[in-house]
């Protein structure tokens, strides 16, 4: 039996979420991905964007609503990924770096699109 998930911070989609957030204000505190505020800012917001949308569309209680919601997640997981892609290229971190940060952003949106699969679901059956 699965129990019902009463708030958003219990959601383990919501808590990736977080921890990549963490991990990308981490690695833009410092030398030149500090200095580039464009890439750093975009980063730092897409990063924010996925935690944030889940949290949103969890607390609006409709299923149709928190799939769209999860869908913008899983996008703005796809953005960091691609960012992070710049970051390498331009030098802002090294290839075990980018690599870790890659792999939990990739975990990050699977475990976002397999709540989307389950919500879908509970669409479906009500």
């Amino acid at each position: 039996m699965s129990e019902k998930i009463e708030k958003f911070e219990d959601l383990i989609a919501w808590q990736k979420a977080r921890m990549l957030t963490l991990e990308i204000y981490k690695i833009t505190r410092h030398d030149n991905f500090a200095k580039d505020f464009g890439l750093r800012n975009q980063i730092q917001r897409a990063a924010v964007s996925i935690m944030s949308n889940i949290a949103e569309g969890f607390e609006r209680g409709n299923p149709r609503e928190f799939h769209q919601f999860l869908s913008i997640a899983k996008a703005s997981c796809a953005e960091v990924r691609s960012q992070l892609y710049v970051a390498l290229d331009v030098n802002y971190l090294d290839n075990e770096r980018f690599s870790s940060l890659l792999d939990l952003a990739k975990e990050t949106g699977k475990i976002i699109g397999g709540l989307r699969v389950s919500v879908e679901k509970r669409r479906g059956a009500r």
